[in-house]
C-alpha cells in the first residue's frame, strides 16, 4: 500500500493564534492550525498543528502531524509525524510513528516510535491505580 503524502502549505492555515493571544481550554480543528501565542489545555485533531517560534503550549495533544518551532510542555500523540525544528523545545512524552529532531532542537521527553498510537504510559498508570483504589474501597 502506498503511503499518502500530506502537503504542508503554511499559506493555507485554517486557524491561527497570534503571539499576543493567550487561550485556555479545549481546541478541536480541521485543516491546519498555527499557534504563535500561549495555549493551555487539550488539543485534538486529525490534521496538522504548527507551533510557531513564539508559541508556548502546555497541553495534551492528539493530532495527525505536528511541526514544533516553539515550546511544548505535555503529552504529544501524532498519527503520522512529529517534527521538532532547531528552535523547538519539547518537555514531556511523545508517541508517534515518525519522529524528526533537527540539530539545535531541545528535547527532554520520553519518546516512543510506534505504528500504533495509544494512550501515554503515565496516563495509563494513573488510571490503573485509580481503578484499584475504587475496587478496594479507598
Amino acid at each position: 500500500m502506498k503511503e499518502k503524502k500530506r502537503e504542508i502549505d503554511e499559506n493555507k492555515i485554517t486557524g491561527f493564534f497570534d503571539k499576543d493571544t493567550e487561550i485556555r481550554g479545549d481546541l478541536d480543528f480541521k485543516g491546519s492550525f498555527r499557534i504563535d501565542g500561549r495555549f493551555k489545555g487539550k488539543i485534538n485533531s486529525d490534521s496538522i498543528l504548527i507551533i510557531g517560534e513564539n508559541g508556548r503550549v502546555e497541553a495534551d495533544i492528539k493530532v495527525g502531524y505536528i511541526i514544533i518551532n516553539g515550546e511544548i510542555k505535555g503529552n504529544i500523540q501524532a498519527k503520522e509525524r512529529v517534527e521538532i525544528n532547531s528552535t523547538g523545545r519539547v518537555f514531556g512524552t511523545i508517541i508517534v510513528p515518525k519522529l524528526v529532531v533537527e540539530e539545535g532542537a531541545y528535547l527532554e521527553a520520553n519518546c516512543q516510535t510506534t505504528d500504533k498510537v495509544s494512550e501515554p504510559v503515565l496516563k495509563k498508570t494513573v488510571e490503573t491505580e485509580e481503578k484499584k483504589d475504587i475496587k478496594s474501597g479507598l
